[in-house]
């Protein structure tokens, strides 16, 4: 996998990624995300405050963008209701998405592994995030790397679960 700042003109293919995904998320009943959240307005907003990061693979020859995330240091007002365990500076990663036809290949687990190496590097101490609690499968990937729940919080979609992982 070859991380990467994500830039504009990768802005269609993240498009059709997050397309793709939310059809997959739509299939397994996990309402997430849809035509409002995440827009391609957000990534833009991301690639231009220079957060939105892209993993590329070789596929057939062909580069392709087989994961996203944004990783930054703003999280919404609902993140005070974390009972946050790690002081110091931290990261928020924001739209992890695999394209589904890379998924169930370890592909979102290294992911989380580069990030909390690139967050060290960037001075944090701790990972937050928050996962939407009828998404099985986003659940289990952050238990099994060692994120812990530390609060709630309700949006648009319902209850999210907000975790946190020292680094």
């Amino acid at each position: 996998m070859n991380y990467k700042l994500a830039t504009e003109e990768d802005l269609d293919e993240i498009c059709l990624l997050v397309k793709a995904a939310i059809a997959e998320m739509e299939r397994n009943e996990i309402p997430q995300w849809d035509e409002i959240y995440p827009s391609r307005e957000d990534f833009l907003n991301d690639i231009k405050a220079g957060s939105l990061f892209a993993g590329e693979v070789s596929d057939n020859g062909d580069k392709r963008i087989a994961v996203i995330y944004a990783l930054n240091k703003e999280c919404d007002e609902e993140y005070k209701n974390g009972d946050w365990k790690y002081d110091g500076d931290f990261r928020v990663v924001h739209r992890l998405c695999v394209h589904p036809d890379f998924q169930r290949r370890g592909i979102a687990r290294d992911t989380l592994i580069h990030i909390e190496n690139q967050a060290k590097e960037l001075g944090a101490k701790s990972i937050r995030l928050d996962v939407f609690s009828l998404n099985p499968f986003s659940l289990r990937l952050y238990e099994h790397a060692g994120y812990s729940k530390t609060g709630e919080a309700n949006w648009r979609k319902g209850l999210f679960y907000l975790m946190e992982k020292g680094i």
